[in-house]
């Protein structure tokens, strides 16, 4: 199967050793050990692809290429370069199509409390994520997982999922894939800063999965006094004085909790100017910063 890659080389690498014949790659324009990999095995390499759309189709032409390929590529690709190939193209896209289509769908699938979410490989289409679903797997979601640990659990199925498919592909498989259905859809955008700051109002649990879903970057925000924190863990617990409005903190031992809308919030981890507090010491930076 003669491929044009698009995004992250690794995904190229593996289709290569997988018997396939990637003739371009597009890739981003830091240069990789993945991006030096791909060029001593004689594999055209463009970086930043997007600068010269009608170049890189005028290559990718000449070079034959079967099937467009495209692994965490975060730029809009012209239906240009996916029609120039006989097979058209794929991508894979990090959660269960047509649910949390967008930048972002690792904070959207832990910020609605999904018990699942998965890979999708898709036709690639016109407008993000709404190309027609050819195949997809699914992975449970681990309650304790923060943004960054789902991203990598992901990984590993991905890749699987996106080689099966392009060696269907190159059996002569039928590739085109099944509608998806738009009254399911969901979007999931980057998170606007106005998410990062905690709303104590919420039940506990649900900010929770708001400080996973934002961990570790860019990470909830929250005031304490006049010192602003950046909440990478905590936990809901029921041992809260009852005297505490929302938003309010006490110290139990060398415990920093939080009242919320509905139960208690335990800060386990935070991070201010760059320095990560836990345990005693955030109790005694909590302490101080609350009779500011």
């Amino acid at each position: 199967m003669r491929i044009v890659f698009l995004g992250l080389p690794l995904a190229a690498l593996l289709l290569i050793r997988d018997g396939h014949q990637v003739v371009l790659a597009g890739v981003r324009p830091t240069l990789s050990n993945g991006t030096r990999r791909l060029r001593k095995l004689g594999t055209p390499v463009i970086a930043d692809p997007q600068n010269d759309w009608d170049a890189f189709r005028a290559r990718a032409r000449t070079a034959g290429a079967q099937l467009l390929v495209s692994w965490f590529f975060t730029r809009r690709i012209p239906m240009g370069l996916v029609e120039d190939c006989p097979l058209g193209g794929i991508g894979v896209h990090p959660s269960l199509l047509p649910r949390h289509r967008g930048p972002d769908p690792f904070f959207a699938a832990i910020d609605a409390g999904d018990a699942e979410t998965g890979v999708t490989v898709h036709r690639i289409a016109a407008d993000y994520d709404t190309g027609a679903i050819v195949a997809q797997r699914s992975i449970r979601i681990d309650p304790r997982w923060n943004a960054w640990q789902l991203a990598r659990q992901l990984d590993r199925p991905s890749l699987a999922l996106l080689r099966e498919t392009v060696q269907r592909a190159a059996r002569g498989d039928d590739l085109r894939g099944q509608p998806q259905d738009e009254h399911k859809a969901t979007l999931a955008p980057s998170p606007a800063e106005d998410d990062r700051e905690l709303r104590w109002s919420w039940p506990a649990e649900r900010l929770e999965r708001r400080i996973r879903a934002l961990a570790p970057v860019p990470g909830a925000i929250a005031f304490v006094g006049d010192t602003c924190m950046t909440v990478l863990r905590a936990r809901p617990t029921d041992d809260v004085p009852r005297a505490l409005e929302p938003g309010e903190a006490a110290i139990l031992d060398t415990t920093v909790v939080v009242r919320a809308g509905n139960r208690g919030l335990v800060l386990e981890q935070v991070e201010i100017d760059g320095k990560t507090y836990e345990g005693a010491e955030l109790a005694t930076l909590v302490a101080r910063a609350s009779k500011k």
